[in-house]
């Protein structure tokens, strides 16, 4: 399952985003979308995990929640057309 995160601190990283869905199960990938010509967050992100179970728990335990400071929005990420 991908998830989308959106309004992330500008300081998070890929490592904590791991750290964060670690809670709910296996993370395949977590990653932090970066600005390609400032190097800056864009305050986005996407998290793998294999166990749809696990991710929608996490997606449900940690929508709306505070996270370094700001509060995150999480969902099924949709599939790119």
């Amino acid at each position: 399952m991908n998830i989308f995160i959106a309004k992330l601190a500008g300081n998070t990283t890929g490592d904590s985003l791991r750290s964060l869905f670690e809670q709910f199960g296996a993370v395949d990938s977590a990653k932090v979308i970066m600005d390609r010509e400032t190097g800056n967050s864009k305050r986005y992100g996407f998290v793998e995990m294999s166990n749809d179970d696990e991710g929608n728990q996490a997606i449900e335990a940690l929508n709306e929640s505070e996270f370094e400071g700001s509060t995150i929005v999480v969902k099924k990420a949709n599939p790119r057309s």
